[in-house]
């Protein structure tokens, strides 16, 4: 009883916005200190424990190098990729541009 009530609890408040689907990694590169970086730090520190949580069997990799462009890719079934750049995007796009990649 207790688990179901913790399930449906996590449902309500939203914790399925981050299910992946069909993915099978996820790498996120971006800058430590860049400016267009911004969005996708903010939102992989508010975000990451979520992400992890509901998916605690994709491996989930963040890489911050200088100068590189903030991009999301996402690894599929066969080998197939997406990626996304996420260059000057806000928390909010991103976590838009994030269900998009991986639903």
């Amino acid at each position: 009883k207790d688990t179901k009530l913790r399930a449906s609890q996590g449902h309500r408040f939203g914790m399925s916005r981050f299910v992946f689907k069909a993915v099978q990694e996820l790498r996120i590169h971006f800058c430590q200190k860049g400016k267009s970086s911004a969005g996708l730090r903010d939102f992989v520190k508010s975000n990451y424990a979520e992400m992890k949580k509901v998916n605690p069997m994709v491996p989930i990799l963040v890489r911050e190098a200088e100068g590189i462009e903030p991009t999301v890719t996402a690894r599929f079934d066969k080998g197939l990729e997406a990626s996304i750049s996420m260059t000057d995007m806000n928390e909010k796009t991103i976590g838009s541009k994030f269900k998009d990649l991986c639903n």
